[in-house]
């Protein structure tokens, strides 16, 4: 019994630290400040390059 209690505490530990990891990036908005900061560095190589547009 006692090593299935620590299987399910290990268990918890982690869920918990998951929970509290997500958490962290849901209120700081982290995932939308990375996708912004990725976009203008996409930006930055692209408008570097030459663009040969005819109508």
């Amino acid at each position: 019994m006692s090593k299935a209690l620590k299987i399910f505490f290990k268990i918890v530990k982690i869920l918990t630290i998951i929970t509290g990891v997500l958490f962290v990036v849901y209120f700081w908005n982290l995932d939308q400040k990375l996708m912004a900061w990725l976009y203008s560095q996409v930006n930055k190589i692209f408008d570097r390059k030459k663009a040969d547009i005819r109508f």
